[in-house]
């Protein structure tokens, strides 16, 4: 089985308030991400918070999968990497896809191809690129969880990616939106609310 993390834990102090809960088209960042997920069929979803967990708890009626909760969220998303992980059921997961939650413009067939290349591959990292240009969701193998628990926390997955470069499988996409991050109010103006995105998964 894949798993998927879905990383909400930073500060979100650039942007003024918690990613996860701005709005695309009538749902979430949160809400689209992990509905994409299950559009794709990936349902074993972990929700990683830490500073606005409380905020974004009130906001998860709907969210039926397993939360953990990164105490050590100022230590950046690596750290909330080892969190997801370790609330994973030992030995069930092949692997996790990441999902950082400023990385919202994500679609269904992405998602599918990004599956389909980690099922019938023999490489342990799958990750899609727009033009030439690596982006998100990105894809490790379960044989690599301990070397990402062990990574520098300064630089974070990006370590494990630049260490297996013969492991890594890069899966070119017409999606731009792979490479989107949304870190600041202009950034959701831009990319969000003055573009015509397919919102559904």
């Amino acid at each position: 089985m894949l798993s998927a993390l879905v990383l909400a834990a930073g500060a979100s102090r650039r942007m003024g308030s918690p990613k996860a809960l701005l709005r695309i088209g009538e749902t979430t960042f949160l809400q689209h991400i992990v509905g994409t997920l299950r559009a794709a069929h990936i349902n074993d979803i972990v929700l990683v918070l830490g500073a606005s967990e409380e905020r974004i708890r009130e906001n998860l009626a709907w969210f039926d999968g397993t939360i953990a909760v990164n105490r050590n969220w100022h230590e950046g998303q690596l750290s909330s990497i080892i969190a997801g992980l370790d609330a994973l059921q030992p030995g069930h997961s092949r692997g996790v896809m990441i999902c950082p939650v400023d990385h919202p413009l994500m679609t269904k067939d992405l998602l599918k191809a990004l599956v389909h290349a980690f099922e019938t591959s023999d490489k342990k990292i799958i990750l899609p690129t727009h033009k030439g240009r690596r982006g998100h969701p990105v894809i490790f193998d379960a044989t690599l969880f301990d070397e990402l628990r062990r990574a520098p926390r300064e630089v974070g997955a990006r370590a494990v990616v630049r260490n297996h470069p013969d492991d890594l499988e890069e899966v070119p996409t017409p999606e731009r939106g792979v490479g989107v991050d949304i870190d600041t109010m202009q950034d959701y103006e831009k990319e969000i609310l003055h573009r015509s995105y397919r919102h559904s998964p």
